[in-house]
């Protein structure tokens, strides 16, 4: 008997013509290799308890009862060339479900095999990229950032050919939605602006309900992508992540961050870092984020112009009013943000400066960008040492910490060590380092997952220090040489 899962297909019931039902490949030996049984609670899932029933399912071998396996269509920019049709080319969303909180959200498999939109491909995915997407999407998660997450993890029986031979792996992904800004660009390329309607007042129906029955709704909608997008990419930056692939079929309408393809965080603070091995330009450097979400933006706005007016012309001024607002909204957004890590309460108006001089002193350094922001929780404390010992020399420091003390000694009051716990609270000790991450995956090929777990039990607490973890806090050597990330597709 199939097993049943309470789908609630919105997407497939609200939307024909905007997918091509599909079914997954059926592989020949899948072995569950990680299950996020706390994910599956929450989603409130029925499950089998034996793997072998759990590796039917999320392979893809097995079609719950109630699922609608569909591949969804979307086109997009891609490092800033428009492509009509892309899809998904390997991947079927399987159904919604309401999770706990009575929230909708998306079961999708990544790796299940060719569709109508692989554009040559083999629809497949290798275990290192799948592995590597389930530890940076939980990572996420457990940082506070909005994010598309992992439920399952499952190898197939096959071996793929990417560069080499590979295990053949099918990642169980769960999204608030799946919706792209470049799924309004299919529409949109092919003039078909009542279907671009039909998207948007779906995406309001699932993402913005207060929004819906207003006569401007579409141009409201336009703003809270915006201001979503602003809150994301402040969160990714006071983190250091870097995303690495920032095409607009990679923008998800919802606020999440989804695709982790040649993701990687930052060690050393330098705004142009890049690890993408396929962005020879540069164009999606750390630095640059805030540019291309901008950009991706204006893409997005530019397909609800005739939403926006009949008029053209106003139409136009109406995007670009919340287009134009943008680098205002990220930099409310950015110093928020630096507000809390650097341990402020009260606003004041050199607040962004103050912030942006204390990563002058990183660059100027090569400091850690994580470690940096966590040892001035120290320096609270009374103890610059640990901050200090980030230096190669303390010079450009000094000014800024007798400015950023002079600052707190004007802030609302707070007992320092109770302001260093906040400050600890929001500045993380351990994140997903590029390489203990090659560390996990390596060994995970050669058939050992222990690195793998203690990597996942360590980033699912990460704003918690604890004894024997040193090694999961330190960057990789300055003389390691140059980190490259691939897409795994």
């Amino acid at each position: 008997m199939k097993p049943a899962i309470p789908f609630d297909n919105s997407y497939a019931q609200k939307l024909p013509g905007f997918y091509t039902d599909w079914q997954a490949a059926q592989v020949p030996d899948p072995k569950l290799i990680r299950f996020n049984s706390e994910l599956a609670k929450e989603l409130r899932l029925d499950l089998p308890d034996d793997e072998a029933s759990l590796a039917e399912i999320f392979s893809g071998n097995t079609v719950p009862q109630g699922a609608n396996p569909l591949a969804q269509v979307y086109a997009g920019h891609q490092f800033g060339g428009f492509s009509p049709q892309l899809g998904d080319g390997r991947a079927l969303l399987i159904g919604e479900v309401i999770d706990s909180s009575g929230n909708r959200r998306d079961i999708q498999l990544k790796g299940s095999g060719r569709t109508p939109y692989s554009r040559g491909g083999d629809g497949k995915a290798a275990l290192g990229p799948v592995l590597r997407e389930y530890i940076m999407g939980e990572a996420m998660h457990a940082l506070g950032i909005p994010t598309t997450r992992a439920l399952a993890a499952v190898t197939t029986g096959e071996t793929i050919y990417r560069e080499e031979l590979l295990p053949g792996a099918v990642l169980t992904r769960v999204a608030a939605s799946h919706v792209r800004v470049g799924t309004f660009q299919y529409f949109a390329a092919r003039g078909e602006e009542e279907k671009v309607a039909r998207l948007a007042d779906y995406v309001i129906w699932r993402h913005f309900p207060d929004l819906g029955g207003q006569a401007d709704r579409h141009a409201a909608l336009l703003q809270q992508v915006a201001a979503r997008q602003a809150k994301l990419i402040a969160r990714w930056m006071g983190v250091g992540f870097i995303h690495g692939v920032m095409n607009t079929d990679n923008m998800a309408i919802s606020g999440e961050t989804i695709d982790y393809g040649p993701c990687a965080f930052m060690d050393y603070y330098a705004p142009d870092t890049v690890f993408s091995s396929i962005d020879q330009g540069g164009r999606y450097a750390y630095g640059n984020q805030p540019l291309l979400a901008q950009w991706n933006l204006a893409r997005f706005a530019e397909c609800l112009l005739p939403l926006l007016s009949d008029d053209k012309e106003r139409a136009v001024e109406t995007a670009m009013q919340v287009i134009d607002q943008f680098p205002a909204l990220y930099r409310e957004e950015w110093t928020a943000m630096m507000r809390a890590k650097l341990g402020l309460l009260d606003i004041e108006e050199g607040d962004f400066a103050l912030a942006q001089d204390f990563l002058a002193t990183m660059e100027n350094q090569k400091v850690d960008f994580t470690l940096a922001f966590r040892h001035l929780a120290d320096v609270l404390r009374g103890n610059r040492q640990a901050l200090d010992a980030q230096y190669q020399a303390t010079t450009l420091l000094e000014p800024w910490l007798a400015k950023w003390q002079a600052r707190i000694a004007r802030d609302a009051a707070a007992e320092p060590h109770s302001r260093a716990a906040s400050m600890e609270g929001v500045n993380p000790v351990y994140i997903p380092r590029n390489h203990k991450v090659e560390e996990a995956l390596a060994a995970a090929h050669a058939g050992d997952m222990a690195a793998f777990d203690v990597l996942m039990s360590v980033l699912a607490h990460p704003f918690e220090e604890k004894a024997g973890l040193a090694e999961y806090a330190k960057p990789a050597p300055r003389d390691a040489g140059r980190y490259r990330t691939f897409c795994g597709t």
